[in-house]
């Protein structure tokens, strides 16, 4: 019984490291929005489409998107939406063209 007892105590410590290092890591949110800041985009247009980009498109979508936009080395805020648009079309993948013009839109519409 104290055996049974004491597996289930370091399976409880294991299960809360697990939580906190969950917590330690950052979000795809958080990556995506630190990727379209490093690419020049706005930071108040950054996190609005890091939200909408990261609930819409899947983790290999959002891995093109960052090789995308990590052609450039401009300073943050110096790179348009429709410049970054016009770097998506280049991936080839007509679904993350279509989310990455919705997002822009929606966010620019939204201020």
């Amino acid at each position: 019984m104290r055996r049974h007892v004491q597996h289930g105590r370091v399976g409880l410590a294991f299960i809360g490291l697990l939580a906190v290092t969950a917590c330690a890591t950052p979000s795809t949110e958080d990556r995506v929005r630190s990727e379209l800041l490093r690419a020049g985009v706005q930071p108040r247009m950054a996190g609005c489409m890091a939200e909408r980009l990261s609930d819409r498109l899947s983790i290999m979508q959002l891995r093109k998107l960052g090789r995308a936009a990590q052609i450039t080395q401009r300073r943050v805020g110096a790179m348009t939406v429709d410049e970054l648009i016009g770097r998506v079309r280049g991936i080839g993948d007509p679904e993350i063209v279509e989310v990455v013009t919705r997002a822009g839109v929606g966010c620019f519409i939204a201020g």
